[in-house]
């Protein structure tokens, strides 16, 4: 059963994590200029799970760009965090990605001649942490993947599942306010898929925000809020009541 979302509904300041205003986002390839997002306004919530969907060309991947502070809007405003970030320089922008985001790739993006240890720690090593410290926070995080026993093992040595569980692990060990999920199933087999499906549902049980993009309708069943975009436009934005028989 799906419940449309109310627009309006009462929220503070402290509830929010994304807000966006009129957010666009235009491309100009010589003659032609390319509409990709035009005039997304969106509200999510501390702790909320949303996937985000829509066919080749509709949008997500840049909005997921700007929502992931790795591409600036054309016009529009966003907010994380409750700081206007739309209007920031770009080496703001990289603190801000270094300290408030983690991201998941459907490539994984581990450097494969490093220990999984040595890979989770890499965010930590740009933010100045401690050498002691960064192991006591990647293997702890490595653990709540429920890879405690594969620290030193290298991607080669792992398989698609444990590489992404890597991949995880290292964008949770910062402790991001946002988790960004870019097609995280994509790479993987369908027994695989649902394993790291339950993973990103036991993180947003947790309390954990979660974003992700997907064009896959059972993965995007997972989240208990789906916003379907078309032509750069939002085209549908509802509750998922039925969640829970998806994870």
């Amino acid at each position: 059963m799906l419940a449309r979302i109310q627009v309006g509904r009462s929220t503070t300041l402290s509830d929010e994590i994304i807000r966006t205003e009129g957010l666009t986002k235009h491309y100009v390839l010589g003659a032609e200029t390319v509409r990709a997002v035009r005039g997304v306004d969106l509200l999510i919530r501390r702790g909320e799970f949303v996937a985000v969907m829509g066919p080749s060309g509709s949008g997500k991947s840049t909005l997921m760009n700007m929502i992931g502070c790795l591409d600036t809007p054309t016009d529009g405003k966003y907010w994380l965090n409750n700081q206007l970030v739309s209007e920031l320089t770009d080496d703001d922008l990289a603190r801000v990605r270094n300290r408030q985001i983690g991201f998941v790739f459907q490539t994984f993006n581990l450097l494969p001649r490093a220990t999984a240890a040595h890979n989770v720690e890499l965010p930590l090593i740009y933010a100045g942490v401690s050498s002691k410290e960064r192991r006591r926070r990647a293997e702890e995080k490595l653990a709540l993947v429920g890879l405690e026993d594969r620290m030193e093992h290298k991607p080669p040595e792992l398989s698609g599942g444990q590489r992404q569980r890597v991949a995880v692990a290292r964008a949770l060990v910062n402790e991001p306010a946002l988790l960004l999920a870019d097609e995280p199933t994509g790479n993987l087999d369908s027994v695989t898929s649902a394993d790291i499906m339950r993973q990103l549902n036991d993180l947003n049980k947790q309390g954990q925000t979660i974003v992700l993009v997907t064009h896959e309708h059972d993965i995007a069943e997972h989240a208990k809020r789906q916003i379907h975009l078309k032509d750069g436009f939002v085209e549908r934005d509802f509750m998922n009541e039925m969640v829970g028989s998806a994870v």
